[in-house]
């Protein structure tokens, strides 16, 4: 499928797929370096403060599910006749680059974003996350659950530590 912008951009679909892969893949890393490498840096809370780079990565996933859309892709997302998505049918859309690609970006700005809240919430609690953020750029839920799980555990330290302080 031949697009307006392909024709603009000079490249072919899996180029621009393979490109737009590792330049996402790149592009979220030195995020996740500050995070874990210096947290408290005033460079690290400016920078996850900004809203760009989701700005960057929306305007480059839009980009992507455009060459990616085919005339088949709401079928094929909402197969079932009661418009749920089945698996073959997602199976088969994502048998393309394009859309791989797509998806790629939307996991990675999503990992990202639930990064940013698990840095954000631990500084605001003062608890440690980088081991946290760096499950987030691996494995997202299990980096969320682990933030979670290091959340509760460190609560009842520091009301001990409050305590102990009054009396």
């Amino acid at each position: 499928m031949q697009h307006t912008l392909l024709v603009i951009s000079g490249l072919p679909d899996p180029q621009i797929a393979t490109s737009a892969f590792t330049i996402g893949t790149a592009a979220v890393l030195p995020f996740y370096t500050l995070m874990v490498v210096a947290p408290k840096a005033e460079l690290t809370k400016k920078t996850m403060k900004s809203s760009i780079p989701y700005v960057v990565f929306g305007l480059l996933y839009a980009y992507l599910l455009y060459l990616s859309w085919t005339p088949e892709t709401i079928r094929l997302m909402f197969a079932s006749k009661y418009w749920l998505p089945e698996l073959q049918g997602i199976a088969k859309m994502f048998s393309s680059e394009m859309t791989l690609a797509s998806a790629w970006i939307h996991l990675l700005v999503v990992d990202l974003y639930a990064a940013r809240q698990v840095y954000h919430d631990g500084l605001q609690k003062e608890i440690e996350t980088r081991h946290s953020v760096s499950m987030c750029l691996l494995f997202c839920p299990v980096g969320i659950l682990s933030h979670l799980i290091t959340s509760s555990l460190t609560k009842p330290a520091e009301k001990t530590r409050h305590t102990d302080t009054i009396i």
